[in-house]
């Protein structure tokens, strides 16, 4: 009888402990929500709703046209002030009552400028200024040059005999001070560069931030219309002179809508490559070793898609510009184009892959068409690549590069609906380029509700 009486108070204080853990544990999850509140129960959300959505991998952004005009009200507000400031500036001087701001080297409007990059850096536009008076209507070369390619650029220097505008990226390290010692020298030697070529200095510890070195070469270019331009091509024929002697062309470049492309080739023997002074100088004796010596090929022959948009056999025979008509969103060439209201180049990218492609994409989204010259080119100059690093950091840009697709294709929808742009030429490409994103005919549905 007594262990009969046992067995039960036994079971009884089992109850009663299970009873107990529950209501603790019931009591302390109350409490955490109570005090975390709406924010946190949000905060998880954020994180977990779109980790479960696995069948629609299109991001889905408010569509309110509330938000729309408020994010417009709110960038337009900006401009002004910005406009504002810079005007009383220029009318006042140095009036000591005005405030005196450095539009170009203010260091929050530079952080606001590079968010998107790994920072902080630290930025000096017009490190080196060059001489020469620079016109409006001109075409500045717009390039990004790391320490083993100074002469590289004073040789462009004196072969372009026009502006350049070159973001010069060094870290910030123990060799950091030589590297300056070796600029300062190249500057001195080549008259050229001191009369042609503005140098924008970058120093940090972060490499290969290829896309914020090309923004601020863009932002510090003192000219209406830039090249963007790899510094190892070599300008084969006078394309300033072709395109800026005429109309037709400058009324397109003007317009803002159009962007020349230079076809741009390499060697099959890189040793060939090397030789620059024996590069063609026109399209006659390009051809004679495209076709008869069989030396040349369009660039990257290999990644066949990085070029293949340019139609590299319709240019052998044309004589006026074409439009590019078989775009893709690996299409990377080099392009003449108007700097302002053309977008900037996205800084999420680091190292090799897409960094380019991502610029020349949100430019083609935006409205810009391309159109290639037919007479002009440029010839790559051979050097070794870091092709493990290149391999690694290509995988992983990859993936970046889809998911900034989706998303620049729905922002851009956002702002031709708001702007009431989306039945006209502007918001072509975007049409054609985007229905090919997985779920995005869904989704422009209902852009405008």
């Amino acid at each position: 009888m007594l262990e009969q009486f046992s067995k039960h108070i036994g079971k009884y204080f089992k109850c009663m402990l299970i009873a107990y853990a529950f209501v603790l544990i019931t009591y302390t999850a109350s409490r955490f929500y109570s005090i975390s509140g709406p924010p946190h129960v949000q905060t998880r959300r954020s994180v977990i709703e779109p980790m479960a959505q696995n069948k629609e991998n299109f991001f889905l952004a408010p569509l309110d046209q509330a938000s729309i005009e408020k994010d417009e009200q709110d960038v337009l507000e900006s401009a002004i002030f910005y406009e504002q400031l810079t005007s009383s500036q220029r009318q006042c001087g140095d009036q000591a009552s005005l405030p005196s701001t450095d539009m170009t080297t203010d260091p929050i409007l530079q952080s606001k400028a590079f968010s998107g990059a790994m920072g902080p850096s630290d930025i000096h536009p017009y490190f080196y200024k060059a001489s020469e008076n620079v016109k409006n209507e001109d075409i500045s070369i717009s390039t990004i040059v790391t320490s083993d390619r100074f002469l590289i650029l004073s040789r462009l220097a004196s072969r372009y005999q026009g502006p350049i505008s070159a973001a010069i990226h060094v870290n910030d390290d123990e060799q950091k001070e030589s590297i300056l010692a070796k600029l300062q020298q190249t500057y001195q030697d080549n008259p050229d560069m001191k009369r042609h070529v503005d140098i924008h200095l970058i120093v940090d510890s972060f490499d290969r931030q290829f896309n914020m070195w090309r923004n601020i070469a863009k932002l510090y270019a003192r000219t209406d219309y830039i090249l963007m331009l790899d510094i190892d091509f070599y300008l084969c024929t006078d394309f300033r002179k072709d395109v800026l002697q005429n109309p037709a062309i400058m009324a397109k470049l003007r317009e803002g809508n159009t962007a020349l492309v230079i076809p741009a080739f390499e060697y099959f023997a890189q040793s060939d490559g090397f030789g620059y002074k024996k590069f063609p100088q026109t399209k006659d004796d390009l051809l004679t070793e495209v076709f008869e010596e069989e030396k040349l090929d369009m660039f990257h022959r290999s990644w066949e898609k990085g070029h293949s948009a340019t139609n590299y056999f319709k240019w052998y025979t044309a004589t006026e510009p074409y439009l590019v008509e078989d775009y893709n969103f690996s299409y990377e060439p080099y392009v003449i184009f108007k700097r302002q209201g053309s977008p900037w180049c996205d800084e999420r990218f680091i190292g090799y892959g897409a960094n380019k492609a991502a610029c020349l994409y949100e430019i083609y989204i935006s409205g810009i068409d391309y159109y290639v010259l037919p007479n002009d080119f440029i010839i790559h100059q051979s050097h070794n690549y870091p092709e493990a690093t290149r391999r690694r950091e290509r995988l992983f840009n990859r993936k970046v590069y889809a998911d900034f697709r989706e998303e620049l294709c729905l922002r851009y929808s956002r702002q031709f609906v708001a702007n009431n742009q989306w039945d006209s030429p502007i918001s072509d490409n975007l049409r054609n380029e985007c229905n090919k994103v997985r779920g995005f005919s869904d989704v422009i549905k209902h852009i405008d509700q």
